[in-house]
Formats: C-alpha cells, structure tokens, sequence
C-alpha cells in the first residue's frame, strides 16, 4: 500500500464519524450514506504516491463530498426514469398479439420446410444470399459460375418459399 493510501486510511478511520455526516447531509439517509463511506474506504485504497497529496484531510473530505454527490445524481437519474410509473414509449416494445406469434412461429415452420425441399445448391445459394447477406457475385465466385444462374437460383428459391407460405391446402 502507498503511504499516500495507508496515511488516507488512517484519516479515514479517525474522521469516519464526520465523514459520515457529511455524506448523509448529502444523500439524505444513513444507510446510503454508509455505503458511500465504504466506496470511499475502496477509493483511498487505490490512490497513488504521485502526485503527494499536500493536504490530505482536505483531500479526504473533496473526494468524499465527490462520492456522496455522484451517488445523489446517479439515485436522482435512477428514480427519475424508474418511480415515475411510465416508462418512455421508446423503452417499450410492443408485443405482438398472441396469434400473430403463433403465425408467424407457423410461417416460419413452412418456410424452414420449403427450403428442405430445395436442390442442396438452391438452398445454399439462398441461405448464403438472405441470411448471411454475402454479395451475388461473391457467391458466384464460390459456385464458379455467372451471376445470372446465381439470381436464377434466388429466383427459384423465393418463388418456391412463396409458393409454399401461400399454398391455400396448409
């Protein structure tokens, strides 16, 4: 430990009683205020020799009035955005109803079949392209071959995906 830190924390010791009133003064009850005094016991185990700190009590004190402060504004934020009762509209999602779930759970299970159903280079052109997003002629590249045949297998694939979710017999 650095003699700034050990000499701190004895000051701390001695000054504890008054420290905390302070802090309290500040955050406005006791058990906080004892949290923040603990904060402060960790923040002065870590201060460094360089620069030697002059006035050491003085230092004890800013850095405490620093940590009792910042705790007021952070609890202050908090509360605002949490004990208001409303969250802002941007924080909350919409659910979709329960139906729309359960279609679109269903949608997707028939989509997932109509790939199966897919020529294994159909499928991979189209799973490369919509859900990796990797360039047409990237993938061209991949299968050596023009990027007219991969967007005539793209073609393939969506019009047999479509085909399958807007089949009238499911």
């Amino acid at each position: 430990m650095t003699t700034n830190a050990i000499a701190l924390t004895r000051l701390l010791v001695h000054e504890r009683p008054f420290l905390l009133r302070l802090v309290q003064r500040i955050v406005g009850n006791a058990p906080t205020a004892e949290d923040v005094t603990q904060s402060l016991w960790f923040k002065v185990q870590r201060i460094d020799d360089d620069p030697p700190i002059v006035n050491k009590r003085a230092y004890l004190y800013r850095l405490a009035t620093n940590l009792a402060c910042d705790f007021a504004r952070a609890d202050q934020r908090y509360r605002s955005v949490f004990e208001s009762g409303e969250l802002p509209e941007a924080a909350v999602a919409p659910l979709p109803p329960a139906d729309a779930a359960l279609i679109d759970r269903q949608n997707l299970d028939i989509l997932m079949a109509a790939l199966d159903e897919l020529p294994e280079r159909t499928r991979t052109v189209f799973i490369l392209r919509k859900i990796h997003e990797m360039p047409v002629e990237e993938i061209a590249a991949r299968f050596a071959v023009g990027r007219d045949m991969i967007l005539k297998l793209l073609r393939a694939a969506v019009l047999h995906c479509d085909a399958r979710l807007h089949d009238p017999r499911r």
